[in-house]
């Protein structure tokens, strides 16, 4: 071991592990001793944290919500410095792992165990040629090496089974050095089983979200942004092409905004992305209604949802409570993409962001344009204004809160 990995702090993320956690933990305390442990307790049904307290590791218990979130949540408790990462059912020397010279060191198997027909593994193996042009052997390791580095470059990781593939790929993005070192590993294995197919089906699909566009969440982890498939969903004529048109520059908006919160630190700072919305949406409005009211109702609507979208769910049971007060064929078009979307939103494994909220704000604000007489119009400027108003002084979320009745379909179906 060299003398740059003289300490580092261990994560292990952990689900429903109690037979295994103890012997796990028990071996890194032999094979680096004095190194702190934390375990990412990923809402075990087990005695998971008792045991891994037991043998003597810090636990952070949190909702089950996956693997990169329970290693989120531990690398939050962690010192500052290098981390070495590793499964609860991993069985072997991870000592060679912190000697390396790479600011990313992965673990790759000497000899296969167990798997299936390869699926997820040639796929996660195939995005990060195409992100990176790195050929990793053993693309979803979780036993890695990370220099304080690599660690800020890749923490917050992604969320569920994305986590590994998505550090490789920021890592190397971020031009660290990467490098894979075989190891004389065990795990427990999966099989060609129901059981098998289903958790490498689960990493296939986090594989996949990971290597898109992912956002920050209010608990602090990056998942993967699905406003696009508000934008796909809906193009087919003029309409569609105007909500692709604003969904692009809400994505803009999640993926180089800065921190700049509402529209007068938008105005205050300049050029930002949020200013280039405030231009380019009521545009779009405009160029769909062809009047200064549809340009405004399509703007305000747009960032009123968008206020809404701070916690899971919210944004889109707005919009499916304003889909069905408006009504027509312009709103009802994305309701089956909203509902389709609810679970994932709720569950946390995926996030509207700006795109889709800005996104279904302006198909609310044309359902809105395309009912309402010129008077009409005027007055759902006067009422959107005023409820974005009240979303910059204070917050339409704590007032949603603030109200029993409200806050409890709020919370409706959201995690923890």
């Amino acid at each position: 071991m060299t003398s740059r990995s003289s300490f580092a702090t261990i994560l292990v993320g952990a689900r429903d592990e109690e037979e295994r956690i103890g012997p796990t933990i028990a071996r890194l305390h032999a094979q680096f001793p004095g190194w702190p442990i934390v375990v990412g307790d990923d809402g075990s049904r087990d005695r998971t944290a008792a045991v891994a307290r037991a043998a003597g590791a810090q636990v952070v218990r949190g909702p089950r919500l996956g693997k990169g979130e329970a290693l989120n949540a531990a690398e939050r408790q962690a010192a500052p410095g290098p981390l070495l990462l590793c499964d609860a059912d991993v069985d072997g020397d991870l000592r060679p792992l912190a000697g390396t010279r790479w600011d990313l060191a992965v673990a790759a198997l000497t000899e296969r165990i167990g798997g299936g027909f390869g699926l997820a593994k040639g796929t996660a193996r195939r995005l990060i040629r195409a992100r990176t042009g790195f050929e990793a052997a053993e693309p979803l390791s979780g036993q890695r090496f990370l220099t304080e580095r690599a660690r800020s470059a890749c923490f917050p990781l992604a969320r569920g089974f994305g986590c590994e593939l998505r550090m490789t790929v920021d890592a190397l993005s971020s031009g660290l050095a990467v490098g894979e070192v075989v190891l004389p590993l065990a795990h427990r294995a999966t099989g060609r089983d129901a059981t098998g197919f289903v958790h490498r089906g689960r990493q296939l699909l986090d594989a996949v979200l990971a290597t898109g566009p992912l956002k920050v969440n209010h608990r602090g982890n990056r998942i993967p942004v699905l406003g696009p498939v508000v934008a796909v969903s809906g193009i087919g004529d003029r309409t569609g092409a105007t909500i692709a048109t604003i969904a692009a520059l809400g994505l803009a908006d999640d993926l180089w905004s800065g921190p700049e919160r509402g529209v007068a630190a938008h105005l205050g700072s300049g050029r930002t992305t949020g200013v280039a919305k405030l231009v380019a949406i009521p545009a779009a409005g405009l160029l769909a209604t062809g009047s200064a009211s549809g340009a405004l109702i399509v703007g305000l609507a747009a960032n009123a949802l968008n206020q809404l979208d701070t916690k899971p769910g919210r944004a889109l049971k707005a919009y499916l409570l304003a889909a069905a007060l408006v009504r027509g064929p312009i709103v009802a078009r994305y309701a089956p993409v909203a509902v389709l979307l609810c679970p994932y939103d709720l569950r946390e494994r995926g996030m509207l962001g700006d795109a889709g909220s800005n996104a279904l704000g302006a198909v609310v604000g044309l359902g809105l344009v395309a009912r309402l007489t010129a008077r009409g119009r005027w007055t759902a400027v006067g009422f959107l204004a005023g409820l974005n108003l009240l979303g910059e002084q204070t917050s339409l979320g704590r007032a949603i809160e603030r109200l029993p009745v409200l806050a409890a379909i709020d919370r409706a179906g959201r995690v923890g």
